[in-house]
């Protein structure tokens, strides 16, 4: 009775040598059969790969404390430039901010985790007033009527608003600024040769002044769906949009601004004021450290008329 229950908790040593591994020698040699791999361990998964790139045989040598290991990979970790270290350009889009402490006190104060009643923890209810103080300052900070509540990042919503252009104007052509992020255009690209469902230029400035943006001016037609611009552009310029906005307006074309720091928009003007009908960004700066690059997000912006296009 003892053994059983030993063996039911799991206390006794399997028999088998991977007891977390389902697969047996039969259902392997079966699964290699149909792929058409014979040899043993699969090994015709891996021709393509050199000889000496694989690896046969992990050594890890001997078993460490958890002490040991952080401080092992701490000195791994030291031979990097920390963000601390190196330059930032104005532009690029990931930046090192510093983050007023009171900031985790204030996500972490009890209407944002159980606002519903005293006793009923309600976290979704908090979820929802976090989302609503989000969007709030994403409306308030781009000069739009509506905020979504986030993007992966600042590159997809940039895509984003371009497919929503298109869907709104029912035409495919995207003007792309010059100073537009190299990354975001070839974001766009990507998902361009994908969907078809939008076909994206970078104009060219042809020495225009103003980082092309009298080239953006002259390309607009009866054909363009959006115009993509950023602001605070790649090379940190800033540009009044105004005349752009017309524009396109003149067209019906709507002007997307990508905005590569949120937290600008607490000094410039916004977007929407100037006549951006569609405002995206990189929101990491809005109090999310820099954690090579994942914590980021992107925010993403519209005028109310937009709000229920498909």
């Amino acid at each position: 009775m003892l053994t059983n229950a030993a063996r039911a908790f799991g206390t006794v040593r399997p028999t088998f040598k991977h007891p977390y591994l389902p697969h047996t020698a039969e259902s392997r040699a079966k699964a290699m059969a149909v792929i058409g791999c014979n040899r043993d361990e699969g090994c015709d998964l891996f021709m393509d790969i050199p000889g000496e790139l694989r690896c046969d045989s992990l050594e890890l040598g001997e078993a460490m404390s958890e002490s040991q290991v952080h401080a092992h990979f701490e000195a791994i970790s030291n031979k990097n430039m920390k963000a601390s270290e190196g330059p930032f350009f104005l532009g690029a889009g990931l930046y090192r901010h510093h983050i007023p402490t009171v900031v985790d006190h204030v996500f972490q104060r009890s209407e944002f985790m159980t606002a519903y009643t005293p006793y009923q923890p309600e976290v979704s209810q908090g979820t929802l007033q976090a989302l609503f103080e989000y969007q709030s300052l994403v409306a308030s900070l781009t000069g739009c009527d509506v905020s979504n509540a986030s993007m992966y990042d600042g590159a997809t919503s940039t895509v984003e608003a371009a497919l929503m252009a298109a869907r709104i104007s029912r035409r495919k052509n995207v003007l792309m600024s010059p100073s537009l992020h190299p990354q975001y255009s070839e974001v766009v690209n990507t998902y361009a040769q994908a969907s078809g469902a939008i076909v994206p230029t970078t104009v060219d400035s042809k020495g225009c002044t103003d980082a092309g943006f009298d080239a953006l001016i002259d390309a607009v037609d009866k054909k363009t769906a959006c115009v993509v611009v950023q602001n605070p552009d790649v090379y940190g310029n800033v540009h009044d949009i105004s005349a752009l906005a017309d524009k396109c307006h003149e067209n019906k074309a709507l002007l997307v601004v990508t905005v590569p720091d949120m937290a600008s928009l607490g000094l410039l003007a916004s977007p929407g004021s100037k006549g951006a009908d569609i405002v995206v960004g990189e929101g990491g700066s809005l109090a999310s450290p820099m954690s090579f690059g994942g914590p980021q997000l992107g925010c993403f912006a519209t005028k109310a008329k937009y709000a229920r296009y498909t």
